[in-house]
């Protein structure tokens, strides 16, 4: 009976341990949405204030970007998969999904680099140009500090047992913090590229 008492305080004690690590991931990543949310404000007050947005010889492509947007949102519910395999104690199907999201995000900003080295204008062209590199830049070191999450994952999986159906914290914390990733994508995707469509 003892034992029994000492198990369930263990286990009440380590799921408290556990919620607080996602507490603290929520109360950064919305600091994160607050420093992001200046940066939109910032953009749209410039935006409404220039008569021509975006100035000339900063004209913006679509297409790179929105393969671009449709792999990183694509990649939020492969590693959904894996969060959802590891509940059902699949190591491996999790491990399987976590690498094709790595390899998802590792295109994402190899993309992004191919982008900012063929558009023929830098961050201090203008207005425009500083808050695009601003805002697509501080988010590609999101996404990269996402990928090193992940990777962090897989690294740690490779021990028999350090996850499992009843111990995978660290997995729900890479998923939600990718998925706070692409929400912020969405935005910014929608700002520089879809509203330019409307000058």
């Amino acid at each position: 009976m003892a034992i029994a008492t000492s198990n369930a305080e263990h286990h009440a004690e380590h799921s408290e341990h556990q919620d607080l690590r996602v507490l603290g991931l929520l109360t950064f990543l919305a600091s994160e949405s607050l420093m992001f949310g200046g940066f939109f404000a910032a953009y749209l007050f410039f935006r409404g204030i220039t008569s021509v947005w975006p100035p000339e010889n900063t004209e913006v492509e679509l297409l790179l970007p929105t393969i671009n947007t449709i792999i990183l949102v694509s990649s939020s519910f492969v590693i959904h998969f894996g969060d959802a395999a590891i509940k059902r104690n699949d190591v491996k199907g999790m491990q399987r999904w976590y690498t094709i999201t790595a390899i998802m995000g590792a295109v994402f900003l190899l993309g992004q680099v191919v982008e900012y080295l063929t558009l023929g204008y830098g961050m201090t062209t203008n207005v425009f140009s500083n808050c695009f590199y601003l805002m697509t830049g501080f988010h590609g070191l999101h996404v990269f500090v996402g990928l090193l999450l992940i990777l962090g994952v897989l690294w740690r999986s490779r021990r028999p047992g350090h996850y499992s159906a009843t111990k995978h914290v660290g997995i729900e914390m890479a998923e939600i913090y990718w998925h706070f990733v692409d929400i912020i994508w969405i935005v910014l995707f929608s700002l520089l590229y879809i509203l330019t469509l409307f000058k």
